[in-house]
């Protein structure tokens, strides 16, 4: 077995933190901090703090640039993104705009549908994951930090 240089185990050892870090900052690689902000309730409430965390955090930030937001929505939450009558549309668009990327997961829907016989369709830029609880685990493990009001 070749024995490497002590400098090349360093940097086999350290490799894996790099990687975590680089996954957490593709999306936006002068961002100060990684937050996913999770919905999981069928609360009004929690839906409107959540919206006003990410505007907060992008004004704490001073700009979108500088802060990575991600909001994932699964279980009863997923009516936040999801609804043509929905209240919260117009501040979920000036949110996607300034570059919070939303989530919704598609077992969820897939659930509700079985049960009412109408799938919910989320509101136009939401992406759908498959399992959103894996989705939020993957992003805590790239770095993000997980915030559930």
């Amino acid at each position: 077995m070749l024995n490497p240089h002590p400098r090349i185990r360093l940097l086999l050892i350290l490799l894996p933190f790099f990687v975590l870090n680089a996954k957490a900052s593709e999306q936006k690689p002068f961002a100060e901090q990684q937050v996913i902000l999770q919905v999981s309730d069928a609360d009004p409430a929690k839906y409107t703090a959540v919206l006003d965390i990410a505007n907060n955090l992008i004004k704490y930030y001073k700009g979108p640039d500088y802060i990575d937001i991600e909001v994932i929505a699964f279980g009863a939450g997923v009516h936040m993104l999801t609804g043509d009558s929905n209240p919260d549309t117009l501040r979920i668009d000036s949110l996607m705009a300034n570059g919070v990327r939303f989530y919704v997961c598609k077992n969820t829907l897939d659930s509700i549908q079985r049960k009412t016989g109408v799938r919910p369709v989320p509101l136009p830029g939401v992406i759908g994951v498959q399992t959103g609880v894996a989705f939020m685990l993957e992003q805590i493990q790239a770095g993000y930090t997980q915030i559930h009001p």
